[in-house]
Parts: C-alpha cells; sequence; structure tokens
C-alpha cells in the first residue's frame, strides 16, 4: 500500500441563494478522490473549529476509505469555510469577503504531525497554506513525492524557487503559462501540468509536451473542486503505473465526473 497525505485545507463550500453546502477544501477534495485508488491508504491532515461546519466535514467523509485522526479539533477557531457564488453557466467566482480561512492560511504542522508526514510516500499540499514552507523543508531531507497545487498563483518568478522540491507541479491556467511550464521542465525533475478548463490540459517532463482534451460533460452544474480531483487521478495514477498519458487521462475523468454536481465530491 502507498501512503498520501494531503493537507491541510478542509472547508465548507457555502453555496450563495441556494440552501447548498458541500465539504471541500484542495486536501479534502484531494483525499476523497485519491481514497477512490484501492492501492492508497490515504489520511487528512489539518484542523478545524468546534462547530456545525466541523461536524459536516467529518460526516462528509465518514464512509470514505481515510483517515482524519489528524485532524485537529481548535475550540478558539472558526473551521474554513468560502462564500461560493455560481454564475448561469455553473463558473464559481467569489467576493473579497467569502474566504474566512486563518486556521488553513496560519496552520503551523507540530512535531507529530511533520514526523507522520515523513512517513508518507506521496504528499499534497496548496501553495498558499501555511504550513507550505514546513513541507519544503521536510522534501530536502526526505524521500517522499511532493505534490503541490499553485492554483490561481502567477508569480513565477518566486515558483521557480520551489520547483528542484516537487514533483508534481500543478496549476489550474490559461494557455499563455505553457511555454512557462516548458521551460521549467527543461531544468527540473518534476512533472509539470496545467488544466486549462475546457481546453484539455498539458504536461511537460524534460522538455516534452503531453496533450489531452477535456472530456464532453453532459451538464456543467458546478466547477468546484474540477482541479483537485483531476490532480487526484493524474498524481495516483502516475505513481501506479508511470504513464503520463494514462494519468492526464484518469484526471480527466474524474474531473469531468466533479463537473456533474455541486461540490468537490
Amino acid at each position: 500500500m502507498i501512503n498520501l497525505v494531503a493537507l491541510p485545507c478542509l472547508c465548507v463550500d457555502v453555496f450563495d441563494g441556494t440552501d447548498e453546502l458541500r465539504a471541500g477544501g484542495e486536501a479534502l477534495n484531494f483525499a476523497v478522490h485519491a481514497s477512490k485508488f484501492k492501492e492508497f491508504n490515504v489520511s487528512i491532515l489539518g484542523a478545524v473549529g468546534q462547530d456545525s461546519y466541523a461536524k459536516f466535514i467529518m460526516d462528509s467523509v465518514s464512509d470514505k476509505r481515510i483517515d482524519v485522526s489528524h485532524v485537529r479539533v481548535e475550540e478558539d477557531k472558526v473551521t474554513a469555510n468560502n462564500r461560493t457564488y455560481l454564475t448561469a453557466d455553473g463558473d464559481r467566482y467569489y467576493k473579497d469577503d467569502s474566504w474566512t480561512g486563518d486556521i488553513v492560511d496560519k496552520m503551523i504542522l507540530n512535531q507529530d504531525e511533520l514526523d507522520f508526514i515523513k512517513k508518507s510516500e506521496v504528499v499534497f499540499i496548496h501553495f498558499w497554506a501555511g504550513c507550505f514552507e514546513q513541507i519544503i523543508d521536510l522534501k530536502k531531507n526526505n524521500n517522499f513525492r511532493l505534490a503541490v497545487d499553485f492554483v490561481e498563483y502567477r508569480n513565477f518568478k518566486e515558483m521557480e524557487k520551489y520547483a528542484p522540491y516537487i514533483d508534481y507541479f500543478l496549476i489550474s491556467g490559461e494557455e499563455s503559462i505553457l511555454p512557462i511550464f516548458e521551460a521549467f521542465s527543461k531544468k527540473y525533475k518534476g512533472l509539470f501540468n496545467a488544466s486549462l478548463a475546457d481546453k484539455g490540459s498539458v504536461t511537460y517532463y524534460n522538455g516534452e509536451k503531453y496533450f489531452v482534451p477535456a472530456d464532453e460533460a453532459l451538464e456543467i452544474v458546478d466547477t468546484t473542486g474540477c482541479g483537485d480531483s483531476y490532480h487526484a487521478g493524474f498524481v495516483c495514477s502516475h505513481m501506479l503505473i508511470g504513464d503520463i498519458y494514462e494519468a492526464m487521462r484518469v484526471g480527466t475523468e474524474f474531473a469531468t465526473e466533479t463537473l456533474s454536481h455541486y461540490g468537490g465530491f
């Protein structure tokens, strides 16, 4: 079995104007989709408050093959939540005050948590996590594979500092970033993967380009979590079989399914 840990973003997506609540966050969405692979032992590491949102998150994954024993409960903090707005086409957008997430953005890992992560074969984290630098430091002296979601971050000069330590360099974006990823792939050993929504996805490895088109979605309800589900399918499949095209195909399949419902899973 392959030990995988996803951290630290667990949150609730609150869909404005509807009664919909969905558990989500990059780490939670990634873990749920990774747990579909029977070859992986999946753990989530993060923090929640002692509130109804925390209960909602834990209930949402109670039937999944996921270890939640490393999720902290911090009584004095609010569980991360994101007020999500949807266009008529199902595309999500946010307002300046949508995100309440200090519990994630300022999270610092303790020694027990760092020791647990060291035992993993693969670690997933998003760039804006408060503990991101700790994970980079841990990676420098440990052999786990590291997958990082840079989301919509666009400071490529800053990003490149981390490239030597990242095995799966993930971003959601537009075609204009592809030449930058191509250049990175000629200098660093990782896989550089860009999700381009309905334009498919591209991976660069050793300067070589791999392209897989998007699947046609029968109905687009909500794009929340599509990138996370793609990333889980891509990383886990590649860990298992080492085929870039097949990993991208699996990621695409997971993302297409996620489009058909509210939330990331």
